[in-house]
């Protein structure tokens, strides 16, 4: 597997009064070109930390984050990030929000053609028919797909995810999930998301990384997710490890926050034996604070 992001002995320590406050550690994780990760852990365990830095948003304090063979100093327009809250501005309509990054990134392109890039996106996420509304008149799901074109728009080389759905409604947020789903196949752009959402993880993810509990967090167990794309969600709820996968995030978010790396491989069910079913396991969502 090449390494198209590559996260190398990553650290983030803050001086105080009582000396340096260390919040990442020795953090290392390599991705695929293409690959879909999520990072996922306990409130204030460093998730948001560790996305901050790969964005640029964040000094690091030691080690590197090369992407595409080039380490990363600063942000850039390489790396598409959607918030939590997308952060638009109010007295811009949705179309005019997006434009303002592709007038930046295209800036060579012609008008007409970088109007039809962001028609394009603000499209594809639903919006065809409120692109010209301000975000006082679009719902907080929609100017989160607002967010998401805005992206999207830029043809970054990394999509960065940070908590992109936890405002969200749940029905709101399964919907979401699926167009950012359709859309990253589509593109086939790295993404790494943060995320306390064990299912929203498993939907989405090729591989969902733990972080230790801090201070001092670091990578403590990776899970493989093989289930077949293109996704749906009752299929995947369906699949047969779907739950024995589930347990296992939630045993390390519970009880094995602080054991080291190692790579997960899940084995398959006993032959014969049947799946864990959902009434087995409690409903986990692992909230911010």
């Amino acid at each position: 597997m090449s390494h198209y992001l590559e996260l190398s002995q990553l650290a983030k320590v803050y001086p105080t009064p009582k000396g340096e406050a260390v919040i990442v550690k020795d953090f290392d994780l390599k991705i695929a070109k293409g690959e879909f990760v999520s990072l996922i852990g306990h409130s204030g365990c460093g998730k948001s930390t560790v996305l901050s830095m790969v964005a640029g948003l964040n000094e690091i304090s030691g080690g590197a984050v090369i992407l595409a063979g080039k380490e990363i100093t600063g942000p850039g327009p390489d790396r598409g990030i959607v918030f939590q809250s997308p952060c638009l501005l109010p007295w811009m309509t949705a179309f005019e929000n997006v434009m303002l990054g592709v007038n930046q990134v295209f800036y060579t392109a012609a008008r007409i053609e970088r109007r039809e890039i962001a028609e394009y996106y603000l499209s594809i996420v639903g919006l065809a028919e409120s692109m010209h509304k301000r975000p006082g008149e679009l719902s907080q799901g929609m100017r989160q797909r607002v967010g998401i074109a805005r992206a999207f728009a830029l043809s970054p080389k990394l999509l960065l995810l940070d908590e992109p759905f936890g405002m969200l409604d749940s029905l709101t947020r399964f919907e979401l999930q699926q167009v950012l789903i359709e859309l990253w196949r589509r593109e086939k752009i790295t993404a790494l998301m943060v995320t306390h959402d064990v299912d929203e993880a498993l939907f989405l993810s090729d591989r969902v990384v733990m972080m230790t509990n801090g201070p001092a967090a670091e990578v403590g167990d990776i899970l493989e997710v093989k289930f077949p794309r293109p996704r749906e969600r009752k299929e995947v709820m369906e699949h047969p490890d779907y739950y024995r996968l589930r347990e296992h995030l939630i045993t390390f978010l519970e009880v094995h926050a602080h054991k080291k790396r190692k790579l997960v491989d899940v084995p398959p069910a006993p032959s014969g034996g049947s799946p864990i079913q959902p009434e087995a396991i409690e409903p986990q969502r692992f909230c911010a604070a």
